[in-house]
């Protein structure tokens, strides 16, 4: 499936009721996108979509994960890491010919401050790895702090990561990146992905060693630049 540049396409936020999805869906909401909570527990995503819809002021609505990924041009997985495999397994046919944003981070807790790999390398490719050629798969939004996202007057300070082994398919996550209030930053092939899941954990040690919530990556030297292929 083609996006084109200007349009915004209806988004599919596969676990939606999170603290990374709900916070993703409210701007994505606000700012004019058809906006899909998937969730496996459809009475909580609707319960969630009730709270989300009034903050944005534009309505969201709740299914099942395959009936979001069915209804959606493009879905974004926000799900924890133990729970990607089972997902998947429920959209695989569903995301078919489409794009899916990937924003799994592989957190192992109780050493959710140690970088721990999975064995294919990277999430996002352990998600190609699972759905096959027939969905383009990217990889973004890792580093990104949830609770930011709900104060939608907050600046946040953080580029987003972008990888992807299809350049349109990267290039149709940059406006969603922007549309969240950040700059999208063309980070090349999936492979890569690993670089910017990894910083997950860096990311959180940071946080904790210095007492702070507000690290993140910020790429230099890009200029008017960044989100090009």
């Amino acid at each position: 499936m083609t996006i084109a540049a200007n349009e915004k396409p209806s988004l599919a936020v596969l676990g939606g009721t999170g603290a990374l999805g709900s916070g993703l869906a409210l701007r994505w909401s606000r700012a004019g996108y058809q906006v899909l909570l998937g969730s496996r527990d459809v009475e909580r995503a609707a319960a969630r979509a009730i709270e989300l819809s009034a903050l944005s002021g534009a309505a969201i609505r709740a299914m099942s994960y395959a009936d979001a990924a069915s209804a959606a041009a493009l879905s974004v997985l926000a799900v924890p890491f133990k729970s990607q495999d089972e997902v998947l397994s429920q959209v695989k046919d569903a995301l078919a010919g489409k794009v899916l944003v990937d924003c799994t981070a592989p957190l192992v807790p109780p050493k959710v401050s140690r970088v721990q790999m999975p064995a294919e390398g990277s999430a996002g490719l352990r998600a190609q790895g699972l759905l096959g050629e027939q969905v383009r798969v990217v990889s973004a939004f890792q580093n990104v702090g949830a609770k930011h996202l709900y104060d939608l007057e907050h600046a946040i300070d953080c580029d987003v990561l972008i990888c992807g082994d299809d350049a349109e398919a990267r290039e149709a996550v940059v406006p969603l990146v922007e549309a969240a209030g950040m700059r999208g930053v063309i980070a090349g092939p999936l492979a890569n992905s690993v670089a910017a899941e990894a910083m997950t954990s860096l990311l959180i040690f940071i946080n904790r060693h210095y007492g702070c919530n507000e690290a993140g990556v910020r790429v230099t030297g890009l200029g008017a630049t960044a989100g090009k292929i």
